[in-house]
């Protein structure tokens, strides 16, 4: 596995050399690393969930042993992407997506001001972390994993996880367990260090070979755009390359697997910059980290894709894309 990540950089580019070597460099380790987001209490990243809602999804996501902060806000981001004022049209309402019927059944007033308001992230969010416990409690005897079941009981019923001894038999229900435990990854602080993409060099190849284009906004590099790209296209396409499909916006690519610190960056990691620190959602560019301190970026109009240190005041944070965790993504946000 090594020798594969070493073999693959080298095919980087002539010319390049410094930042080619610390790219081998940061691979010679790479093999020890560990993944997942560990056991026990689970901590939100560092802005993945918007400032607004993070203290009442830390909170609310330690109801019951069945759910989690991260996996918390791994449901609300699929259902609405934080948005309180989302409306589906089946009818769902609110940042937690509850329909008339079960709002009125399981809605909680979670900050007791005397009313239940589904449009209001302060009973919103408590009541969803309350009806995942109580789906819990009522699949509680059923087999195997009790989180899974309990995303299955939110999905297909409790009655469905009963009848089967566990998750369903169902592809629709088994692909929602999936979706939601991958993305929890990456609104989890990660208490190990995880394991570098397999992709990663062949997207670093793609960009550097984009080197000196010029940008594009809105550019995905189409025939159309003449080649060109902004920075969240020019992030798209390289994993494309690799046969990763990531969203269009920068804010979404966010949230394509776990997030490592800066001491821990790998070559092929998504690096993301803010103008708000605290809140994924307002992210509003992306690179591709080489090593080093550097990244690839298309970076704004006027300029071309370049080699760029990342070690700016209004750096973000970044994410180690993973195959499972681009596929969980709402293509819907």
């Amino acid at each position: 596995m090594r020798k594969a990540w070493i073999v693959a950089i080298a095919f980087l580019g002539a010319g390049l050399s410094f930042v080619m070597l610390l790219v081998v460099g940061v691979y010679l380790v790479a093999g020890n690393l560990a993944g997942g987001v560990g056991k026990g209490a689970v901590a939100l990243a560092k802005g993945a969930v918007p400032a607004a809602y993070s203290a009442l999804v830390q909170k609310w996501g330690n109801l019951c042993g069945a759910i989690n902060p991260a996996l918390l806000a791994a449901q609300l981001y699929q259902e609405s992407g934080f948005n309180p004022k989302a409306q589906s049209p089946a009818a769902a309402q609110g940042i937690a997506q509850f329909i008339p019927g079960t709002w009125a059944t399981h809605g909680i007033d979670g900050d007791g001001d005397g009313d239940r308001d589904v449009w209001d992230p302060k009973d919103a969010i408590p009541s969803a972390a309350s009806y995942d416990c109580t789906l819990a409690k009522y699949v509680k005897d059923a087999p195997g994993n009790p989180t899974h079941n309990m995303l299955a009981a939110y999905n297909a019923g409790a009655y469905a996880v009963i009848k089967y001894g566990g998750v369903p038999p169902y592809k629709e229900t088994q692909n929602y367990v999936k979706t939601i435990t991958t993305l929890q990854e990456s609104f989890a602080a990660p208490v190990a260090r995880v394991d570098p993409s397999e992709q990663a060099a062949g997207a670093i190849s793609f960009a550097q070979d984009k080197l000196g284009t010029p940008y594009l906004w809105g550019g995905d590099g189409t025939p159309e755009d003449g080649g060109r790209f902004d920075c969240s296209g020019l992030t798209k396409a390289a994993y494309a390359s690799v046969g990763v499909t990531l969203p269009r916006v920068a804010n979404d690519q966010y949230n394509a697997g776990p997030h490592p610190r800066r001491d821990e960056l790998l070559p092929g990691d998504l690096v993301f910059f803010s103008d708000d620190l605290t809140n994924s959602r307002a992210i509003r560019h992306v690179g591709i980290y080489v090593g080093g301190g550097y990244m690839i970026d298309a970076p704004r109009t006027g300029a071309v894709i370049r080699f760029t240190p990342i070690d700016t005041p209004d750096y973000f944070g970044a994410t180690r894309v993973t195959e499972d965790g681009a596929k969980a993504l709402p293509t819907r946000v």
